[in-house]
């Protein structure tokens, strides 16, 4: 080889090294600050929190966080930023469903978890009944590379007979490292003993001890108002037996306790004495449907559903709607949650169907939306982490076609989801 070729080879061989760091670095004269960043772009941004929408809104994600969020006016986009163009679609935080049950192995949980994510439903309170995959898959989310939904978990719901019991019970919960302690006051429809104030009293007290929050099912108002006083943390259904009065209203809002109504769960009483009209939905058949609707249409099925016990949850879902309305008018917390999991109740579907009754049930779109977000996060102690487009919030996001804020039914028209920054597929 001549010198001349030995010089101009060298030459080359720079060039094309150079050329490598270049494209390493996203290109070249691309911004070093554009390492691992996202920008959500032409969004139209309701934010979880109840403010205003921002039009022509820009989001900048780092590493599966929000970094930040305003117009484009405000927000600057360093060069070499990975750019997600929505097209004027609407940008929302991912739904919350504060009341569901996630079970069985982990292979049998992700595609729960999947199926809610797949419907836009980024996060999920199971509240009772989980295996410990449920716990490893809690454990395992924190990272940037998430691709289903979140869970937190409550572990076996505990039913104890004495104080004492109620006590080891909890401890035995806060040793597995439980999110939520749940339990019922509730007679099962006359099928059972109801917990005692007594026991669910030192359910609460313990529950405290080890900074635990509390969830509890009831039906009746008496007891709803007694466990609010003794200091539960969240009431888990509407109040099915009486309209609620001053005195419940006035306890929940002066310890800033939610309610979860899960109107839903009484939908799935009564649903099948016929083919409801959900089975020729295709929203519902695109991933909810099980392969055999059919099975809900035996006859043996619909009995079920025309029982004593479907037909006095069928009799209460009025009063449970009125019920709602009444302590979300009085400015009690209401986070949307749906008792999705059992058999008959549609995980993703379900939290679609539940926001639609929410707003029959008098509610704005736009308070439908923040009972879903911002509201459901702040109930379930979650805000900063899920349920807002802000700083330091995890990128978890649905993107839709039209306007929630007009209909609430477009919370159906999905573009995409997105979990810590990756979208679901």
């Amino acid at each position: 080889m001549t010198r001349f070729f030995q010089i101009l080879l060298l030459v080359v061989i720079s060039a094309c090294s150079q050329a490598g760091e270049d494209a390493s670095s996203g290109a070249a004269g691309s911004d070093a600050s554009a390492v691992g960043l996202q920008a959500f772009t032409a969004a139209r941004i309701l934010d979880g929190t109840g403010a205003d929408p921002i039009d022509d809104g820009v989001l900048l994600v780092r590493d599966g966080v929000i970094e930040r969020v305003g117009t484009s006016e405000d927000v600057d986009i360093p060069s070499g930023a990975e750019v997600i163009d929505l097209g004027d679609r609407w940008l929302l935080p991912g739904f919350i469903n504060a009341h569901g049950h996630v079970t069985g192995n982990r292979a049998a949980a992700l595609a729960q978890l999947e199926q809610y994510a797949y419907y836009g439903i980024t996060t999920v309170i199971s509240l009772g009944g989980e295996d410990p995959d449920a716990f490893q898959l809690r454990d395992e989310q924190g990272g940037s590379d998430l691709g289903r939904a979140r869970i937190y978990v409550a572990g076996p719901v505990i039913a104890p007979n004495s104080p004492e019991e109620a006590r080891s019970d909890v401890a035995r919960l806060a040793e597995m490292n439980v999110d939520w302690v749940k339990t019922r006051v509730d007679d099962g429809l006359d099928t059972r003993p109801k917990t005692s104030p007594e026991v669910y009293g030192e359910i609460i007290s313990a529950a405290k001890e080890h900074g635990l929050p509390v969830a509890i099912h009831v039906v009746d108002l008496e007891d709803a108002i007694g466990i609010v006083q003794a200091g539960v943390d969240l009431v888990a259904h509407s109040v099915r037996d009486e309209v609620v009065d001053q005195a419940l209203t006035e306890a929940m809002l002066e310890a800033d306790i939610c309610l979860v109504p899960t109107l839903t769960r009484e939908v799935s009483t009564f649903a099948y004495a016929e083919r409801p009209d959900f089975f020729d939905d295709p929203f519902f058949l695109e991933r909810a449907a099980p392969a055999d609707l059919d099975a809900f249409l035996t006859p043996q099925r619909q009995a079920q559903s025309e029982s004593e016990a479907a037909q006095f949850w069928r009799s209460a879902l009025p009063l449970a709607l009125q019920n709602m309305k009444r302590l979300h008018d009085a400015g009690v917390g209401v986070a949307m949650g749906t008792d999705t999991g059992p058999v008959g109740r549609f995980q993703g579907y379900f939290e679609h169907l539940e926001m639609e009754m929410m707003a029959d049930a008098g509610l704005t779109p736009a308070e439908v939306i923040h009972a879903a977000t911002g509201g459901a996060a702040s109930c379930m102690g979650l805000t900063g982490t899920v349920g807002t487009l802000v700083p330091g919030a995890m990128a978890d996001l649905v993107v839709l076609e039209e306007s929630p804020l007009t209909d609430i039914l477009n919370t159906r028209g999905i573009h995409s989801v997105w979990t810590s920054g990756n979208r679901i597929r």
